[in-house]
């Protein structure tokens, strides 16, 4: 399957509430923990799911106050 993969940099203590919150979206991305001591994350979004994943990124920093920093601009494709 053909995933977009984005990556962000996170607070570590940030990073299991994000993937089990994201990955409760059943089967809109997968969550990976690229570096664990830089609390960099990858997430692989499902095609057709990018402004859906979009809308859950604003919300959690909105209302959760959780920080995301993209490290390059979202879009590049994946084959996983």
């Amino acid at each position: 399957m053909e995933t977009t993969k984005w990556m962000f940099k996170v607070e570590r203590e940030e990073i299991h509430y994000l993937r089990t919150t994201i990955e409760s979206y059943d089967g809109m991305a997968v969550v990976r923990t690229v570096e664990p001591g830089e609390a960099t994350i990858e997430l692989l979004v499902a095609p057709g799911c990018e402004e859906l994943m979009s809308e859950l990124l604003a919300a959690l920093r909105a209302e959760e106050q959780i920080r995301l920093e993209p490290l390059h601009p979202p879009g590049a494709k994946s084959r996983e």
